[in-house]
This record gives C-alpha cells, structure tokens and sequence, in this order.
C-alpha cells in the first residue's frame, strides 16, 4: 500500500515540476482561474497522499479495542 502512495507523489510531483513553468496562474480569464484551480488541486493531491504514507490508518487496531472494550461491558453486565 505503502508504494502505491510513493508512485502517487512521485507521478503528481512530475506533474507539478513540469507544470509550473507552463502555467500562469496570476493571467485574467478563464485561463488564470483553470491555473489557479489546477494547482490547488495538484498540491491537494500531493497533501493527501503524503499525509496516508505518513499516517498510515489502523484499522484492525481500533477494531481490536472496541471489541476488548465491548467484552469488558458485557463481562460486567453480566456480573450485575
């Protein structure tokens, strides 16, 4: 999962080197506003994938505590 990550930063990295020099984002019309929103959309995609390679979700985890949790209840529902 982890390399999947890597590629993503990687391809939009490239996209991102290659696309700066083209673009203008301060040019008037349509053409400043599709810069504008193309490079907001670019680093979201770059923040996103570097935020799930740097804080991997733990799903099984948080599975496991709610369910160590939900036993604990039981157990003492069970005493009363």
């Amino acid at each position: 999962m982890n390399n999947r990550y890597l590629l993503c930063l990687l391809i939009c990295s490239a996209l991102i080197y290659f696309a700066v020099p083209r673009i203008d984002p301060a040019a008037s019309g349509m053409e400043g506003g599709f810069a504008t929103s193309w490079l907001v959309f670019a680093f979201l995609v770059f923040a996103g994938n570097l935020a799930a390679l740097l804080f991997p979700y733990r799903h099984n985890k948080r599975y496991a505590e709610n369910s160590e949790r939900d036993r604990k209840r039981k157990e003492r529902m069970r005493a009363n």
